[in-house]
């Protein structure tokens, strides 16, 4: 795997100030946004691409919320969010929306990523395992509640996994139903 990285940027943010650095993996470009100084097992978040929860506010997940939780979290403690290029668990927007029609017709986040001929999940994580060997972590705290992104690090030592605390909506109760009951995520 290739990977071009740019340089380190300073990011203020309404949850505090950051550093940024690029990690181009073909023509997904992920993100880490991190604080300093790192302690000895640093607090990190891997956080996939939800234009539509991230950016818009989107009330039918619950992404938009664990990214400011983490934030606000790695403001405090150190450590760093590496936000994935894998919107919609790697199906990309066109499908993603296509699966939000699907849902409006009935069908859960599973069952409509079946519908449109994709797995449940399609992400992967390799990249994680780059990024982290570039900083020098090799044992770190998993700020998560998917189990998938637990086993999927297995060249990285997770000391313990920290909750993701955030409140549901009449919107994303469902989705979160299911999140817990079909993917066994922690909720």
């Amino acid at each position: 795997m290739r990977i071009n990285i740019s340089n380190i940027a300073n990011l203020p943010t309404k949850f505090g100030n950051f550093k940024i650095q690029t990690f181009s993996e073909g023509i997904k470009e992920h993100l880490v946004i991190f604080k300093e100084p790192f302690k000895e097992t640093p607090l990190i978040r891997v956080h996939s691409e939800c234009l539509t929860g991230d950016a818009i506010g989107s009330l039918k997940c619950d992404c938009g919320e664990q990214l400011e939780f983490a934030l606000k979290k790695i403001e405090k403690e150190g450590g760093m969010v590496i936000y994935l290029r894998q919107e919609g668990r790697n199906i990309g927007l066109l499908n993603k929306v296509n699966a939000y029609a699907l849902q409006d017709q009935g069908l859960d986040t599973v069952e409509a990523n079946h519908q449109l001929g994709f797995q449940t999940d399609e992400r992967s994580y390799e990249v994680v395992e780059f990024i982290l060997e570039h900083f020098g972590i090799k044992t770190i705290n998993l700020l998560t509640n998917n189990p998938k992104k637990i086993e999927s690090l297995k060249g990285i030592k997770i000391l313990k996994r920290v909750p993701i605390v955030v409140k549901s909506n009449s919107y994303n109760q469902s989705y979160l139903k299911t999140k817990k009951e079909q993917m066994g995520h922690y909720l």
